[in-house]
């Protein structure tokens, strides 16, 4: 899959793509519909597969001090992206001209004259443009004057809700692993640098590999089942994760802790994919590190309990 950050001068073999356009933050199952039906149609059309995000997303261009609360990595949407069969991802510069672009403005300079679409795909509740003027009758009236296809793909998922990272985050936060996964399609997983703690962790016999859960969603805090794998490829190993700031050791800053059950060896500077299954029991204090020691033995078993009874899934997709 090839990446542009931008819409001009894209060369010729990019141009006419069929795409699906949105914010694909965790390319859940709601946009994997979307990005099917643009797939259909560059089948259809004998075009190229191809995807266009906003980069940064509009809401840290207008509120750039809100919590970005992100699903997913752009290396790591990118891959799924890659996965699903995608040629080109067009992650189009969100800057203060773009912001100012009238919804006609935009279909005719960025889709139209930029990247030379010949079809796109969008869900249902898809806006654009200066104050979000643009919607879906406007851009398929676009579509009809500048002659590209447009499809309107409905989310709807579950009997009371439509598939929506707004819907991954708010299960997320509620400690629901098993909500977030049917709609993600797979478990979520946070990917980041093993960072040096305090190890604490070595000192009570449970060496923990640490990391920042930097621009992602704070989940619930409290302890884990999950799966990790190393650099993001191989196979994933059992683990039991705390998320929160470790209150019993006067913890401040929130992370993201996982003793991997089956591993030996050095994980410092190395990069690891790490996936929220099962929700054991919240983040508390204990009185001391045998108090914790002690619970965390009881966690490990549960943990191991509960990953036992899964099903292999991929994760990854």
């Amino acid at each position: 899959m090839q990446i542009f950050e931008h819409y001009k001068n894209i060369p010729g073999d990019a141009r006419g793509t069929a795409i699906a356009m949105g914010n694909f933050d965790g390319v859940h199952l709601g946009h994997r519909v979307v990005i099917d039906r643009a797939a259909q149609a560059a089948k259809s059309l004998d075009v190229p597969l191809g995807v266009a995000i906003f980069n940064p997303h509009p809401r840290r261009f207008f509120q750039p001090g809100s919590a970005p609360e992100r699903l997913q990595s752009d290396a790591a949407r990118a891959r799924v992206l890659d996965a699903l069969g995608v040629s080109y991802l067009f992650a189009l510069p969100f800057d203060r001209a773009m912001s100012l672009m009238n919804d006609r403005v935009f279909a005719r300079d960025v889709l139209v004259g930029g990247l030379g679409i010949s079809h796109v795909s969008v869900g249902a509740d898809f806006h654009y443009g200066r104050d979000r003027v643009g919607d879906t009758n406007s851009l398929q009236g676009f579509g009809e004057d500048y002659g590209f296809g447009v499809d309107i793909v409905s989310l709807k998922g579950g009997v009371d809700e439509k598939h929506s990272s707004t819907a991954v985050r708010h299960a997320l936060k509620k400690g629901d692993v098993v909500r977030a996964t049917n709609i993600l399609g797979r478990p979520w997983n946070i990917e980041g640098l093993v960072m040096r703690g305090e190890q604490r962790g070595r000192t009570i016999g449970v060496p923990t590999a640490n990391l920042s859960l930097g621009d992602y969603v704070q989940p619930r805090f409290g302890v884990y089942a999950g799966r990790a794998r190393i650099g993001a490829k191989g196979a994933y190993l059992p683990g039991v994760i705390n998320v929160g700031v470790r209150p019993t050791v006067d913890g401040d800053e929130p992370r993201l802790e996982i003793y991997l059950f089956d591993f030996a060896g050095d994980l410092y500077g190395r990069t690891l994919e790490v996936t929220l299954e099962h929700f054991i029991r919240d983040e508390q204090k204990f009185s001391g590190l045998d108090e914790l020691k002690a619970q965390i033995a009881r966690d490990i078993e549960t943990a191991r309990d509960a990953l036992a009874q899964d099903i292999e899934v991929d994760r990854s997709a």
